[in-house]
């Protein structure tokens, strides 16, 4: 018998101590690495460099509803892979994977409750399901929860997060913007407010759409916002852009959205602001 297997049938065995794979998130804004639980507690914002974490529906319904107000809507049926695509997967394939991942049936849930104790409809876009893409289902979860928000006489909110247009669904995709910008109609009609609050990145048809329609734009710091991308613009123009361009501050400071909020201040400020809209409504 070796030394070594002698050394074994002494010691007593010691199982490995595991350590969860998610213990760590390393920060995309500093590079940094921040204890999961740490960056959790601080709302999914790191807490050396401030840079504000992409987050899905449930965490931000958590975030935003007053406890236990929180109710899903149902995601309405659409057709799936309409246009039969297929490139590298097919699109069902995709959509199935995507499923998977997120638990979530496409890239736009709404949800009622209160905020504050206001009541309102709110729709987060999940930029993790494949990209936040618009299509059929996110344009019909949209023209959904406009027409929830007119059901409860109260205002409906959309955090937007996306990448643009789905191309797996082509013309089919670009149609929700004009599907949108009426639902939007329908709710000034009913006289009740649209607010829209922008992160990070939202892009393409969903910013040229109902993204920059809000009565009231609210953005969270340094998301990125644009419609086409800053390389495509500077080789157009043959010009340097600024280093902010495209981003919550140059949109403040030109005059294109309202405010750029804080994450931890967010859900008073919509408290504040669906208040005074609402009460303006009501009068």
């Amino acid at each position: 018998m070796s030394w070594l297997n002698s050394v074994r049938n002494v010691l007593p065995f010691v199982a490995k101590r595991e350590t969860p794979e998610n213990l760590w998130h390393k920060c995309k804004g500093c590079g940094q690495m921040v204890f999961t639980k740490e960056l959790e507690e601080n709302l999914h914002v790191c807490p050396k460099c401030d840079h504000h974490d992409r987050i899905g529906p449930k965490i931000r319904f958590a975030q935003l509803f007053d406890e236990g107000s929180c109710s899903e809507l149902p995601a309405p049926p659409v057709p799936e892979d309409p246009l039969k695509f297929r490139d590298q997967k097919r699109y069902t394939d995709r959509l199935k994977a995507a499923r998977t991942d997120n638990s979530e049936r496409d890239a736009l849930v709404n949800a009622r409750g209160s905020i504050d104790g206001h009541r309102v409809v709110v729709g987060v876009q999940d930029f993790g399901f494949m990209g936040g893409s618009m299509g059929l289902a996110v344009g019909e979860a949209f023209v959904r929860g406009v027409e929830a928000a007119i059901e409860d006489r109260v205002p409906y909110v959309i955090f937007t997060a996306s990448g643009g247009a789905r191309m797996q669904e082509g013309i089919l995709s670009l149609m929700q913007m004009p599907r949108s910008t009426v639902a939007i109609q329908m709710l000034h009609d009913a006289g009740l407010p649209y607010i829209v609050v922008l992160t990070d990145p939202t892009s393409g048809g969903v910013m040229a759409a109902y993204a920059m329609l809000g009565d009231v734009q609210i953005a969270e710091p340094k998301a990125t916002l644009a419609f086409t991308g800053r390389r495509v613009i500077e080789s157009t123009i043959r010009e340097k852009l600024p280093e902010d361009f495209q981003t919550s501050e140059y949109y403040l400071e030109h005059g294109m959205i309202d405010m750029v909020v804080h994450r931890k201040d967010l859900r008073e400020q919509l408290g504040t602001v669906i208040g005074y809209l609402s009460a303006r409504e009501a009068a």
